[in-house]
C-alpha cells in the first residue's frame, strides 16, 4: 500500500515570491538551474530526477521557466505547460523532510552568496525565505 499523501499543516506559502527577475535575468537563472540539477543528479535524491542528460537538462529548463515567471519575469512556464500546479505535478514523487532538505541544500549550493544571480545579501535572504516556505509546501510524505 502506498504511503498516504501528506499535506503540511502550514498550508501553501503565504505572500508572493520575491520580484527579483529584473535583477537576475534569464541567462543567469538558466545557468543556476542547470547547476542545481547537476547537483541534484549527484545527491541522495538523484533517483527522483531524470538520469538521461537530455531529460535532466529539460527538467532544469522547466525550473528556470517556472522561476522566471514566479520572480516577476515572463510567464514562460505557463506559456509552455499551463498553470504550474507544482504541488500536484510533484505528487508522484515521494518528498519527505529528508528529500526536502537535500533539495534545499542543492538549491543553496547553486545559489551560493547570491552574486551569480546578481543579488545582494538582502535579496538573497528574501529568496531563501521564500524557497524555504515553498519547499515545505511541496512535501507530500511524512
Amino acid at each position: 500500500m502506498a504511503d498516504p499523501v501528506y499535506t503540511p499543516p502550514s498550508g501553501p506559502p503565504q505572500g508572493s515570491p520575491p520580484r527579483l527577475f529584473e535583477h537576475i535575468g534569464l541567462e543567469p537563472l538558466q545557468a543556476f538551474s542547470r547547476d542545481m540539477y547537476q547537483r541534484l543528479s549527484r545527491s541522495e535524491i538523484s533517483a527522483l530526477f531524470p538520469s538521461d542528460p537530455g531529460e535532466l537538462e529539460a527538467a532544469s529548463r522547466r525550473q528556470a521557466d517556472f522561476l522566471t515567471g514566479a520572480f516577476g519575469g515572463p510567464q514562460l512556464y505557463r506559456q509552455k505547460y499551463g498553470h504550474p500546479r507544482m504541488r500536484a505535478r510533484h505528487l508522484p514523487f515521494p518528498i519527505d523532510e529528508h528529500a526536502r532538505q537535500t533539495w534545499l541544500s542543492c538549491f543553496q549550493g547553486a545559489l551560493g552568496d547570491g552574486s551569480r544571480l546578481n543579488l545582494d545579501a538582502a535579496q538573497t535572504e528574501e529568496l531563501l525565505r521564500w524557497i524555504e516556505r515553498f519547499s515545505e509546501w511541496m512535501m507530500n510524505r511524512k
